[in-house]
C-alpha cells in the first residue's frame, strides 16, 4: 500500500512527492527542493524511512517542478521518466531559472520517455501513466488506481486549473484533458496537485469555477 509524503519546496511553493510502500519501495515526484536545506530535508527524510528511490519522474518539466531532479539523480542513480513532449521545456528551464532570479544546475542524465498507459511499478503498487496536455505539451498524471488517488501535476488544482499562458499551454487542449481523462475517474479519487492542498474529483465537478456549467 503507497503513501504520500509531501514537501512544499521554493520559493514558488512546489509539492514535491515521495510514495512509498511497506517494501521500502519509493519513488520521488517532481522534485521541486531548490535551496540545500530542503535538500537535506528530503534526503533525511528518505534516509530515515531507510528508503532508495527506484523512480524520479516529472509530471512536467517547468522550472518549479525539476529544481530537484539532478540532485536526486547524483545521489539515488535515478534516471529521470517524463513524456518526451516534455524534454524541450527541461532544456529551457535553466532560462526561466535565469528570468526568475532562480538560477540552477539542470539535469545532465539520460531519459526514460513514458506514455499513456504505461505502468510504474513500486514494489507491488502500481501507478498508471495518463496522458494531460494543456498546462504543458507532455504534462502526465500518475494514477493508482488500486488506492484511488491520482498525482496530478498542473493540471486542476482546489477550484482552479493550471495555468495556459506558458510556452506550449493551451486552454481548451487542458479542458478537454481534465473532462476526458480526470473527470472519468471515480467522483472519490484524490487529487494531489503540484501546488497547494489535495482535492478530489467529484468536488472540482460541482465546485471547479472553470469547468462548472462550461
Amino acid at each position: 500500500m503507497l503513501q504520500a509524503k509531501v514537501f512544499t519546496f521554493s520559493p514558488l511553493q512546489e509539492n514535491t512527492y515521495i510514495l512509498y510502500n511497506e517494501e521500502n519501495a519509493c519513488c520521488v515526484i517532481d522534485p521541486g527542493c531548490y535551496f540545500e536545506n530542503e535538500r537535506r530535508e528530503l534526503e533525511n527524510y528518505l534516509k530515515e524511512n531507510q528508503l532508495a528511490p527506484k523512480y524520479l519522474l516529472n509530471t512536467h518539466c517547468h522550472l518549479d517542478h525539476v529544481f530537484g531532479n539532478r540532485f536526486v539523480y547524483e545521489k539515488y542513480k535515478t534516471v529521470l521518466h517524463i513524456h518526451e513532449k516534455e524534454k524541450l521545456l527541461l532544456d529551457f528551464a535553466p532560462i526561466s531559472g535565469e528570468q526568475f532570479d532562480l538560477p540552477f544546475q539542470n539535469y545532465e542524465g539520460g531519459f526514460i520517455y513514458l506514455e499513456e498507459n504505461d505502468i510504474i511499478h513500486i514494489g507491488n503498487d502500481e501507478l498508471k501513466v495518463i496522458f494531460t496536455p494543456g498546462h504543458s505539451p507532455g504534462h502526465i498524471c500518475f494514477y493508482c488506481e488500486k488506492q484511488k488517488f491520482v498525482i496530478g501535476g498542473d493540471v486542476i488544482f482546489r477550484m482552479s486549473i493550471g495555468r495556459t499562458d506558458l510556452p506550449g499551454g493551451n486552454f481548451n487542449i487542458l479542458i478537454r484533458s481534465i473532462r476526458e481523462k480526470l473527470f472519468t475517474l471515480p467522483d472519490d479519487v484524490i487529487i494531489y496537485p503540484g501546488h497547494f492542498e489535495s482535492t478530489t474529483i467529484g468536488y472540482e465537478k460541482k465546485h471547479n469555477p472553470y469547468l462548472v456549467g462550461n
